[in-house]
């Protein structure tokens, strides 16, 4: 089978949530079809580490974008019904090779991940498609205008209702929708749009992401996630103004490591509070988690799976978490990893596995071995073939009724 992939950032290196996901579908499919993947990257650098991806299918198309132009592309949309998400990932360039190269050859399937590019093939007809939502951008929009400042919170209002209509119109467009967890999927069922749905939930690498025997600093705790991105800032400002306090309070020589590329100053400045390191980009972020007690992910700010939490519980090390966060998860709190809300909720949660080292490896096996059992790559893309076939089952059902009419 031809498969055309088209998704929003260039997924190799999977290094960050917006590429793990696509890749170990590409990586998946491309061991028994033909997929041609299609995207974007921002950098050269990013386009060099890119061609790494020539090995997982067969063919890519890569249309270098500048952030300046795009951003002056999503501004453009503001004044109009149009959602500027999508602006900022169109290209004239890789809408013109996506309209070529299915115009050249006919693919049996056409996977798109991510709605923001979704309009690059609701053009094409005749051909089986299936949009891969992942969450529901809208759903974060909404709540990102609940703590930006103004004029920035209008802003965000205005993209989520824009986006939500768009949302919809785009599921009514593809043949099968899909989503990462079943709270995502449920939104997706609200919609009503008469499309078909399911859900697949993201995977981790539990051979990368092993148990170390390695001892770790009973007084250290650790944040992974890229610091250019809003809920990371977010809940690490608030994490160190009103956790850390209360924790070195009571266990003065606890100290937080936020380990992630791209830190903005503001980010950086927490490094001037007691007991707080920011790293900034690492090669590799198993070392910090391995080393530290726990991980924390208390994000006020989240929607489908946070791949942190999937990678720490899978090395063994516990989690706290928001209730939030906790639930793209399937995982259960308190039996694989301790949610809480309030910052005192925080620093009880966090002091119970600090000064329980029963209690650590207690949730460190609970916590792998959910990561196995729920949340491997194998399983979840048997899921995802599944649907594909239920998608191909109702394309020929859908003919067959139109040969007969």
């Amino acid at each position: 089978m031809k498969i055309l992939y088209v998704c929003h950032r260039f997924p190799f290196p999977p290094k960050r949530g917006g590429k793990i996901r696509p890749f170990n579908m590409i990586r998946h499919f491309a061991r028994t079809h033909e997929v041609t993947v299609c995207s974007l990257v921002r950098s050269e650098a990013e386009a060099k580490e890119g061609e790494g991806l020539a090995a997982y299918c067969k063919r890519y198309e890569m249309v270098r974008v500048h952030d300046s132009v795009q951003s002056a592309r999503m501004l453009a949309r503001l004044p109009t019904s149009l959602s500027s998400s999508a602006g900022f990932f169109h290209s004239p360039e890789l809408a013109q090779r996506i309209r070529k190269l299915a115009a050249r050859e006919p693919f049996d399937l056409v996977m798109v991940h991510c709605a923001f590019v979704a309009h690059y093939v609701t053009h094409l007809r005749g051909t089986p498609k299936i949009m891969d939502f992942g969450d529901f951008d809208s759903q974060k929009w909404r709540e990102y205008a609940r703590y930006k400042p103004f004029p920035l919170s209008w802003g965000y209002a205005l993209e989520a209702w824009k986006l939500e209509r768009e949302e919809a119109r785009i599921a009514r467009q593809f043949d099968l929708c899909t989503a990462t967890t079943r709270d995502e999927w449920e939104t997706l069922e609200s919609m009503r749009t008469g499309r078909p749905t399911d859900w697949f939930p993201n995977g981790v690498d539990s051979d990368f992401f092993a148990p170390t025997d390695k001892a770790y600093d009973p007084d250290r705790i650790v944040f992974l996630g890229r610091m250019d991105y809003y809920p990371n800032q977010e809940c690490m400002f608030e994490f160190c103004a009103k956790v850390m306090p209360i924790l070195r309070a009571r266990r003065p020589a606890t100290t937080l490591a936020i380990v992630g590329a791209d830190p903005s100053p503001a980010v950086r400045e927490l490094s001037k509070l007691p007991g707080v390191t920011v790293t900034g980009s690492v090669p590799d972020v198993r070392p910090y988690l391995h080393g530290a007690a726990l991980m924390v992910a208390p994000l006020n700010i989240a929607r489908g799976t946070q791949n942190k939490i999937l990678e720490s519980m899978a090395a063994g090390v516990p989690v706290v978490s928001s209730h939030l966060a906790a639930g793209g998860v399937d995982a259960i709190a308190s039996d694989h990893l301790l949610a809480a809300k309030t910052p005192g909720e925080y620093a009880e949660a966090i002091l119970h596995v600090l000064e329980n080292p029963a209690e650590r490896a207690r949730l460190s096996r609970a916590g792998r071995a959910r990561m196995l059992s729920h949340h491997a790559w194998p399983q979840s893309m048997r899921r995802l073939d599944a649907i594909v076939e239920r998608c191909l089952s109702l394309s020929r059902s859908e003919r067959a009724l139109a040969a007969i009419s």
